[in-house]
């Protein structure tokens, strides 16, 4: 975030490298694009964190040492995040070709932002941070067990009283020659 207002700014208050989006220094931001900016960006980035840091916990509860879950989750989600990325880019950089300085200055910002969350961030600061903490990246304190307890994998409730579950439906003998 603080990158992407700095390049902002660069551009649109101090006119550094305006010429490279078609504006000339406007001297301010819109009021409403850093708030916009942020909430945009936070859930972005949580987004594709989330489904990198799965990946990296799943390997992790398999069995592998901590580097060796974080090279498997990023590599697994490499792909699709990338992909993600450029896309998001490439049509966020649009928004900085536009007329409208409103949109140019969203378009600058959330380019910058998910070019950079995505590349050093998810690429080398991710990572570098989960691998240098090693085994306390998973320590959890005691009063949260609750949620370990609570996870997908776990039973749900059952069934209150008095209420049948249902019975999955098996195949009589006549019906089972059908499938084969």
């Amino acid at each position: 975030m603080g990158a992407a207002y700095g390049v902002m700014t660069a551009i649109f208050q101090h006119g550094w490298g305006a010429a490279l989006v078609g504006t000339h220094a406007v001297g301010a931001i819109e009021s409403w694009i850093p708030l916009f900016l942020f909430v945009v960006l936070f859930g972005l980035s949580m987004d594709y964190h989330v489904f990198v840091v799965s990946r990296i916990r799943e390997a992790r509860d398999r069995g592998m040492s901590t580097a060796q879950a974080v090279s498997f989750g990023i590599r697994s989600t490499a792909g699709v995040v990338t992909s993600a990325a450029i896309i998001m880019v490439a049509v966020f950089a649009v928004f900085g070709t536009l007329s409208m300085q409103d949109f140019k200055q969203l378009g600058v910002g959330l380019a910058v932002a998910i070019l950079l969350d995505a590349t050093l961030i998810r690429v080398v600061l991710l990572p570098s941070l989960m691998v240098l903490i090693g085994d306390r990246t998973w320590y959890q304190p005691k009063w949260l067990d609750l949620l370990r307890r609570n996870s997908h994998g776990s039973p749900g409730p059952s069934a209150p009283v008095g209420v049948s579950s249902p019975k999955p439906a098996s195949l009589s003998p006549k019906h089972a020659g059908a499938r084969s």
